[in-house]
């Protein structure tokens, strides 16, 4: 059983790869970094129907056969097949979103990091170049009513496609001999991407597609996107409950941090008012506040031994123009399946050049410096760069399916749930005497924003809240700047069931973590923690079952 339960795994993973060779590129896979993806009908059709076969092989494993560890790979893998298949068939972003054909990505992850020589990254450069038009005329046939909040965010992206191939030159550069076919290639893709630029552009005005999922589809979406037990009533509910507990809490540390009452009127907001006035970031500064964050952080989490910390390479960059529009930051790490030992950047986007100066004070009181050391808590350290790495590392499972199957919501609960251990443990941004309470009171907005994020998704996708209600919802009960809460109204409607990833995810490791501690009450942070990362980035139900718990 065993043998033919790896050749079921491997199967079924090599036709998910294949069929999405620009994730395969970024979770470490090179087989397929030659091709773009084929969206078409007749190609999606064929998927679906190997997805079949590949599930009815899985459901006619005997599981009493398996290990442990087999049958949490049996789950993992048929909940990621099943899940593909809904997306395909069921919500057809293909037909409708216009950022499901951005071929930017397919080019960056080519050329951000050194995987393999100059020479046999260019020539899948030219490759994927040389399949751009094919690429975009596949869009222009399949792309039928789109969204027009899509069609907008997809044709500002695109038009940091030239900083992408200039992106490029050094590796050219490294190749002399691929030099001529990378500027053919590159001049080729940059008049397709401009001419399919126009044709977005000509369909904007009659593009009204409500990217809403509706009640029925995002039931079904949020079910096989977080793969916890939890249907979207209980997550909206325990969400809600959560809010009103935290926002007790901030009144509480607003006042400790003014000296006043917590029933006092606008107690929080004036506490917050304060932090961003003596914490001042700007478009100059926004990056080195993050590196000297990444530095502090680290040593915080070494000092007071947290955590086994890996040996990983970091870099804070500034976000490439065809990435923004959707997070103001992110942390790209080395995928699961990378042989190569390459960097992990923190991706930070500054203000975009258009805005006005009122929109760009808005949102650096919004990220003023503590609240930047926070975010970078979350997507560095103890955050994502330190938990990705400990899923690389020598001591991660082996296990193809589950470096494969990464689960987005134990990443995203494992960052959150840092951020709450960093604020328990004392950490400060700075050395004035209230630092650590400035911290709190910030993680604690946070905490807000995490469930916001849950209501939020579940309430614009549910069709009961519009834009005007939801930025009122933010702003007041999330005590969000108008910037911030804009951009999260148009990141619900541009990534339907990825925002409740923070909640559920931080309800699913934060249950663990006590319930470990619990079971071992003379353990030590580090000791808990490393047991915690020890399986891979895994769904918290699935992490459970391996742990025993």
């Amino acid at each position: 059983m065993t043998a033919e339960f790896a050749a079921a795994t491997r199967s079924a993973v090599h036709d998910l790869l294949h069929l999405n060779p620009v994730l395969a590129t970024a979770l470490g896979d090179h087989d397929g970094d030659h091709r773009l993806p084929d969206l078409t009908d007749g190609a999606v059709h064929d998927a679906l129907l190997r997805i079949d076969d590949h599930v009815t092989t899985l459901d006619a494993l005997d599981d009493e056969e398996l290990s442990r560890e087999q049958c949490v790979d049996l789950e993992i893998l048929r909940a990621r097949l099943t899940a593909v298949r809904f997306d395909l068939a069921e919500i057809r972003r293909r037909q409708w979103d216009p950022l499901a054909w951005n071929p930017a990505t397919a080019i960056h992850l080519l050329i951000a990091r050194d995987f393999a020589p100059p020479e046999a990254r260019l020539r899948s450069v030219v490759a994927r170049l040389n399949d751009v038009p094919r690429f975009l005329a596949d869009a222009r046939s399949t792309l039928r009513e789109m969204s027009g909040l899509h069609v907008e965010t997809a044709m500002a992206q695109l038009r940091g496609f030239a900083s992408l191939l200039a992106t490029a030159a050094p590796l050219a550069d490294a190749a002399p001999g691929l030099s001529a076919s990378f500027a053919s290639a590159a001049e080729a893709a940059q008049a397709e991407v401009d001419r399919h630029v126009a044709w977005l552009g000509e369909r904007l005005p009659e593009s009204r597609w409500d990217p809403r999922l509706g009640v029925r589809l995002y039931s079904a979406a949020l079910w096989h996107n977080l793969d916890e037990e939890l249907t979207p009533v209980q997550v909206l509910e325990e969400a809600e409950r959560h809010l009103d507990s935290v926002v007790e809490r901030m009144r509480d540390e607003a006042a400790i941090l003014l000296g006043g009452s917590p029933r006092e009127p606008d107690i929080v907001r004036r506490a917050l008012a304060r932090i961003a006035a003596e914490a001042p970031v700007d478009d100059r500064t926004v990056l080195p506040v993050v590196r000297e964050a990444l530095a502090r952080t680290t040593r915080f989490v070494r000092e007071n031994d947290l955590v086994s910390l890996p040996d990983v390479e970091t870099r804070v960059i500034e976000m490439p123009e065809y990435h923004r529009g959707v997070a103001v930051a992110y942390c790209d790490a080395p995928g699961p399946l990378e042989a190569a030992d390459v960097a992990t950047y923190v991706a930070v986007a500054p203000t975009p050049a258009d805005w006005d100066a009122g929109r760009v004070t808005s949102f650096y009181r919004e990220y003023n410096a503590v609240l930047l050391h926070e975010l970078t808590v979350h997507e560095a350290m103890p955050g994502h760069v330190l938990q990705l790495a400990h899923a690389r590392g020598s001591g991660a499972p082996r296990s193809l399916v589950r470096r494969f199957g990464a689960s987005g919501v134990f990443a995203e609960g494992w960052a959150v749930y840092a951020e709450e251990v960093m604020a328990d443990r004392g950490y400060a941004p700075d050395d004035r005497a209230d630092a650590a309470r400035r911290l709190r009171l910030q993680q604690l907005k946070m905490q807000a924003r995490m469930a916001l994020n849950a209501i939020l998704d579940a309430r614009v996708h549910g069709g009961d809240i519009d834009e005007a209600e939801a930025l009122a919802l933010l702003t007041r009960r999330g005590f969000q700047e108008e910037s911030e809460a804009v951009g999260k109204w148009r990141r619900a409607l541009l990534t339907a069931t990825q925002l409740p990833t923070y909640f559920v995810g931080w309800r699913g490791v934060r249950g663990i973590a006590q319930d470990l501690r619990v079971l071992h009450p003379d353990w030590s942070d580090r000791e808990i923690h490393d047991l915690m990362l020890s399986q891979g980035t895994v769904g918290p139900r699935h992490l459970r079952a391996l742990l025993g718990l």
